[in-house]
């Protein structure tokens, strides 16, 4: 399956996007993490267009060849895909799939304008505040790179020796799994051209917009969601905590078994097929007003 590269000239500048699949189908937007792109997702981009779906995966701000300026909280984060599918599917409503920081911003998108979101996928990422208020030692432990993040040269760090750094992230986060050299080389450029930009998501971590994004969360989500876990993630650990009280719609917990961090890349027609029967089962109820009680 083709896609093509596109652009929209969006508030906070040119944004740059691949799109694909069916044409006439449900309009799905995918979110990317880090430290990744939308080329690595191609091959589950395709298998979500073999399943009905127009899909645009765009280059997330602060990853070139989208802006690379700040600020990278997550309101801003959220108006650029506002934006986005005002653009994009002015008419209707949106699948919506993060992973990663994508994920992140999904929760947000889905809070914050739930109207805009016909349902939402979280992969590798718990609700926010779960993650955030939940973490154990052993999350703790994982999560060390965020600590270094905070670093000034982290960028440099992060780069030096061809981006040996961000590849064992990959190669602990998803053990036994290794990107194709193509699409990692390709990886490394957009990186390159980013730096240092990616790790400012890290930074705004500990400023006061994340306060402001805390209350917003708070607030029950009322979007049909489904969660997709790893069962072999090294980077975030399935949450173990019952956050139900989070969602005021149907919501649906998966952990897939034998894929790290990134489920969509390992496993994509697996992770695919889930996201359709998902979606196929929560077309059956009228989550705006019928059905409200969330489901595991």
């Amino acid at each position: 399956m083709e896609f093509e590269h596109v652009t929209f000239d969006l508030p906070h500048g040119t944004f740059h996007a691949l799109q694909g699949g069916d044409p006439d189908g449900q309009p799905t937007l995918f979110l990317h993490g880090f430290p990744d792109h939308p080329p690595t997702a191609k091959p589950f981009l395709a298998e979500l267009g073999r399943r009905g779906r127009r899909v645009l995966a765009p280059w997330l701000r602060g990853y070139a060849p989208s802006p690379s300026a700040g600020p990278f909280d997550f309101a801003s984060l959220t108006g650029d895909v506002l934006a986005l599918i005002d653009r994009w599917s002015p008419r209707q409503a949106v699948e919506l799939i993060g992973h990663d920081w994508g994920a992140f911003v999904t929760y947000n998108t889905s809070v914050t304008a739930p109207e805009r979101i016909e349902r939402a996928a979280a992969l590798s990422i718990p609700h926010p505040l779960t993650f955030l208020s939940g973490s154990r030692p052993a999350q703790l432990r994982r999560s060390w790179y965020m600590s270094l993040f905070q670093l000034p040269g982290s960028g440099w760090l992060a780069s030096a020796n061809d981006f040996a750094l961000i590849d064992r992230l990959w190669r602990q986060w998803s053990p036994g799994f290794a990107l194709d050299p193509a699409l990692r080389t390709e990886l490394h450029e957009h990186l390159k051209a980013s730096m240092p930009a990616p790790l400012k998501y890290y930074r705004e971590m500990l400023r006061p917009g994340m306060l402001a994004a805390a209350r917003r969360l708070s607030q029950p989500i009322t979007v049909p969601m489904l969660q997709l876990h790893g069962a072999d993630d090294q980077c975030i650990l399935p949450s173990q905590v019952d956050d139900g009280h989070r969602f005021a719609a149907p919501i649906s917990r998966e952990v897939v078994a034998g894929v790290g961090h990134f489920p969509h890349i390992e496993a994509p027609v697996s992770v695919a097929e889930r996201i359709a029967a998902w979606a196929t089962a929560a077309d059956q109820i009228d989550a705006r007003g019928r059905d409200r009680a969330p489901t595991t």
